[in-house]
């Protein structure tokens, strides 16, 4: 991979290679160690391959990593790190290549002088991906020597670790894996999952080169960022318009004391940040390239550091005074595009999947760097300093302004009927489980749907035309809009950042629109402001699109519903030899309530999408991009792509 530079493998042999327990029921119960068997767990085996080579990267001993989609539907990682070692381990008595890919729990990462720092499932990953594969191939580069095994249904090897003698690749791994459809849902590989993933472990892996080749397609990826989270902020904020041109950056590196112990951690906190003109927050926290979703104390200490350092420099320059209220965190977080990121030998997350951060010592840690950063900012950078001040200073004016309006959304019982908005027409059932809320455009089939619907679960609210785009209005003007009230009141469970997932009234909020221009944006509308203000009831999968047909086929008494131009063809053919006639919708209203009820309503024949977020920081980048103020990137792109529009209302 043209990388020529000497390293050591000698002292990276069996020894460093720790078991804590053999590999079982991987197999049986799949999604114990990856989490589902559906697309999410095929991609999970990608990512466990690549951190092993993420791993050697920020251990030091690798600089360029490939992954390959082959034509096949194969994955291929090649690394140019030290070669997994291939010597006998002297526990299994067989190479610890062979050791590390079928034995659970043996991996390098439990073996303090191998990593320092892991970002992986601490070894299960390899031997996992192995287990639930058809096959998989390994070729070891070790002191310009090649190495080869390989292994069949589920970790099988096929012969013994061998050596193919000379090459000129002095070292590095190489893992090829097929998936075993017998146990995981057949599926290709999603390239653009695949890419967003490798370009942000680039972003937080600075000077680390990966490449994604995708052979099936013939498109060629490649990463390398010199300036990290810097350059993340940049492309984050792309499509917003910024209140200061400069980017605050640091990175630090020290030793600190644990918090429940004398141990003493070497950790790394990169941390970067920048204000832009928006109404809403954007701050995302990783450690050891994970994503911790739900924050934790790097966060924390990051936060606690802008609420101080802004507010006392708001005293300084005269903005507020001793006795005036203080900047809260709310108010610092409007209009802020933030990310640190931590490495640490000892992470504690809370829960089982690592979405937040509980190690203590970290808190004060963070909250140092980032107070010493921007203080040197704001320093030396008078206007901008002055510009974030009053940014904040509106934030603070516009929150309590708008505590009266968040004060109506609080109802003292999910079920109290006293503040519900007159416009939506309830359910009967008390059991929130078994509920949903539609909500659906117009009146027209609002009232369709409310004489369609089953009064005992299904209750009704509807919009009249477009709600508020709260991408681009201020938090003031979006509680002051009367469609937006009625969703906060109606959903019952407050709007961000106090927001309550457990207190939402309905299981499921399905956005029930016309099978039109119109609609779409409507449903863009709406599923904007859930992201911003009730974002964790689409993390949990509350969110639902209902998809109406667009056409009905009529054939005498016969008739059938298609949902795209594809379904309509089939049913043409099935009644190819007989009078048909097609309807074409272009509105719910034009359904009666029993049509309404049997194509979107029934939960027996209704087709919903679920609305998930599996990267929440390119769901921020989209939303930014289609319902932000900077038009011109979405004009190129109609531009780019009006050639590929069918069927389009006009």
């Amino acid at each position: 991979m043209g990388n020529t530079k000497k390293i050591e493998t000698n002292n990276y042999t069996s020894e460093n290679i720790k078991i804590l327990e053999g590999l079982e029921a991987v197999r049986k119960r799949p999604g114990m160690y990856i989490g589902s068997t559906g697309v999410k767990g095929l991609h999970h085996m990608v990512w466990e391959i690549v951190d092993n080579s993420i791993d050697e990267a920020m251990a030091g001993y690798a600089t360029h990593i490939i992954v390959t989609l082959k034509k096949n539907g194969a994955m291929m990682v090649e690394d140019d790190g030290r070669g997994i070692p291939v010597d006998i381990h002297p526990k299994t008595g067989k190479s610890t290549v062979e050791t590390v890919l079928t034995v659970l729990h043996a991996g390098g990462k439990f073996d303090n002088d191998s990593y320092k720092i892991s970002g992986g499932l601490h070894g299960v990953g390899a031997s996992v991906t192995n287990a639930l594969s058809k096959y998989m191939k390994v070729w070891v580069y070790r002191d310009n020597e090649e190495y080869f095994i390989e292994f069949n249904n589920g970790g099988t090897p096929v012969s013994q670790l061998k050596n193919n003698g000379k090459n000129n690749k002095t070292h590095g791994t190489i893992v090829e894996f097929f998936p075993d459809f017998t146990i995981m849902e057949e599926a290709p590989f999603d390239h653009s999952v695949i890419a967003n993933r490798l370009q942000q472990l680039a972003y937080l892996n600075k000077n680390i080169k990966i490449s994604f080749i995708d052979e099936q397609t013939g498109n060629k990826d490649e990463w390398l960022y010199e300036g990290g989270l810097k350059q993340y902020i940049e492309d984050l904020n792309k499509d917003k318009e910024k209140l200061t041109h400069n980017i605050i950056y640091g990175e630090v590196q020290q030793k600190v004391k644990a918090a429940t112990s004398d141990e003493q951690y070497t950790i790394t906190c990169e941390v970067s940040f920048q204000y832009n003109k928006t109404y809403t927050s954007s701050c995302y926290s990783f450690c050891n390239n994970i994503n911790t979703l739900e924050g934790g104390t790097h966060e924390e200490g990051l936060k606690f550091a802008l609420v101080k350092i802004i507010n006392r420099f708001a005293l300084e320059k005269k903005f507020i005074k001793e006795q005036d209220e203080k900047i809260t965190k709310e108010d610092v977080l409007e209009g802020l595009t933030a990310i640190v990121s931590i490495k640490h030998p000892n992470p504690q997350y809370e829960g089982q999947t690592k979405g937040k951060l509980g190690n203590t010592e970290v808190r004060p840690f963070v909250n140092d760097v980032t107070s010493k950063i921007f203080e040197k900012f704001m320093l030396e950078n008078p206007d901008d300093a002055i510009l974030i001040i009053k940014k904040v200073l509106l934030a603070q004016e516009a929150r309590k302004k708008s505590q009266d309006a968040k004060e109506a959304t609080r109802r003292k019982s999910p079920f109290d009927s006293a503040s519900l908005p007159g416009k939506l027409v309830d359910c009967s059932c008390k059991d929130r489980s078994l509920c949903e809320l539609y909500i659906v455009e117009g009146d027209s089939a609002g009232g369709s749907a409310k004489m369609g619907r089953d009064s005992n679960f299904q209750a009704i609210l509807p919009l009249r035309g477009k709600i508020l785009n709260v991408e681009k209005a201020k938090t003031t003007k979006i509680f002051e809009n009367a469609e937006i009230m009625a969703l906060i009141t109606g959903i019952g469970a407050g709007v961000n950042p106090e927001f309550d997932v457990s207190k939402i009234r309905y299981d499921r909020v399905i956005i029930m629109t016309d099978a039109d221009v119109d609609g779409s944006h409507i449903r863009i509308l709406l599923l904007t402001f859930f992201f911003r203000y009730m974002c964790p009831m689409i993390e949990q999968g509350h969110v639902y699109v209902a998809q109406p047909p667009l056409f009905k086929l009529i054939c005498g008494k016969q008739f059938r519903y298609a949902f795209s131009d594809e379904e309509l063809e089939k049913h043409k053919e099935e009644f190819k030899n007989s009078n048909f006639t097609v309807q074409r919708y272009k509105g719910l209203g034009e359904m009666d309530p029993d049509q309404l009820w049997e194509t979107t309503m029934d939960p027996t024949t209704r087709f919903l999408k679920q609305i998930t977020i599996d990267d929440a920081i390119k769901a921020d980048q989209t939303f930014s991009f289609l319902m932000g103020d900077d038009a011109d990137p979405r004009k190129e792109f109609i531009v780019k792509n009006a050639k590929f529009v069918k069927n389009i209302d006009v």
